[in-house]
């Protein structure tokens, strides 16, 4: 993540609020507007999840605090008249009270759903809860992730020597589930396997 300090940004020049741009950190599309304090940023910035002032409630604001669809920071990036911030996240669930994508309506997930997938395996991970099946895989260590995976991947080669596609998809988003936990056990992720592909393709 980038550091910034909050002595940086113009404060004054917009009454002490400054705008923030949330985008997704993968998809790049922008999620919604929100707008910090000084305060904001700095909690933002500590936690590494987002804060916004809230000009209705008049108070701080973690965007999930009720809802559990929080803004895992990736990076910040202040732009050339130092009065608005761009916030590149990873988030977690729907990005509008709505149940929307994001607050613009628009969809964020099609072909980026693995990504939005692997987020939410990465916060059961680095947050976890008791009645999460994948916090308490990760608790039972990465000999149990590992032959999990071993274990999916049985299962849908037998089901591939049949002709029940249904059974054969589920066992398939099964394997690639566990796969993913696995890469986030490991440190991983699913874009530095893919960067390994896309060498081998030169």
């Amino acid at each position: 993540m980038s550091a910034i300090q909050p002595s940086e940004l113009d404060f004054q020049k917009t009454g002490g609020l400054i705008p923030a741009i949330i985008q997704d950190a993968n998809t790049d599309k922008v999620l919604m507007l929100g707008y910090m304090n000084e305060e904001a940023l700095q909690k933002t910035m500590t936690d590494k999840v987002v804060t916004f002032f809230s000009r209705s409630k008049n108070r701080l604001w973690t965007k999930g605090e009720t809802s559990g669809n929080f803004f895992n920071v990736v990076d910040l990036k202040v732009d050339c008249d130092q009065d608005t911030l761009l916030i590149k996240v990873h988030p977690v669930g729907p990005a509008c009270h709505t149940g929307a994508d994001t607050c613009f309506n628009e969809d964020n997930r099609s072909l980026h759903f693995l990504q939005n997938l692997e987020n939410i395996i990465h916060e059961r991970r680095d947050h976890p809860t008791e009645s999460s099946y994948t916090s308490k895989l990760f608790q039972r260590g990465i000999n149990k992730v590992a032959q999990k995976v071993g274990e999916e991947a049985v299962e849908l080669v037998i089901e591939a020597k049949d002709n029940n596609t249904e059974l054969f998809l589920n066992e398939a988003a099964d394997l690639l589930y566990h796969y993913l936990i696995l890469l986030a056990a490991k440190g991983h992720d699913l874009g530095e396997v893919v960067k390994v592909l896309e060498g081998r393709n030169r």
